[in-house]
């Protein structure tokens, strides 16, 4: 009975998820990532630098006790390093039981993108397009649909 009642909650939660994305700036750019694997949105913190890690990993924080990396999804895409303000962002990830914080320009809204007004990306450059998964249609506008797991591993 108990692992019926789990499994159904499972599903009511995959379906509450289904379609939705938060969506955010980097430089100009609209990105969006399924909301499932968002756990929660924070205000830009101290970050303790870490040697020997990649440029784009600008360290680590303390959040409420766990230690977790952060990312600068800026420096992630090849794009110049910008002063953070009152409106850069850190969301934080749980990909494959990886969690990450990802710095952000700013964070704008979850919102629906249903599967069918999502196209593949152009293959133009694979190494420029390689964290896109998709590209959605919202009304004349587009948001570029991240690879959560690329993102973090390649």
């Amino acid at each position: 009975m108990t692992e019926i009642l789990a499994h159904e909650l499972e599903l009511q939660q995959e379906e509450t998820h289904k379609d939705k994305y938060l969506t955010f700036i980097v430089e100009k750019e609209y990105y969006g990532i399924e909301i499932r694997y968002v756990t929660e949105i924070i205000g830009i913190q101290s970050i303790t630098e870490v040697p020997d890690l990649p440029k784009y990993v600008r360290g680590i924080i303390n959040l409420r006790g766990k230690i977790i990396p952060v990312m600068d999804v800026r420096l992630r895409f090849g794009k110049e390093l910008r002063q953070y303000d009152d409106r850069t962002c850190i969301i934080v990830i749980d990909a494959e039981n990886i969690h990450v914080g990802l710095i952000v320009d700013s964070v704008c809204e979850v919102m629906s993108i249903p599967n069918e007004e999502i196209s593949v990306p152009p293959d133009f450059n694979q190494s420029e397009n390689k964290f896109v998964k998709g590209i959605g249609k919202v009304g004349n506008e587009v948001r570029l649909i991240l690879d959560c797991e690329k993102l973090l591993k390649d």
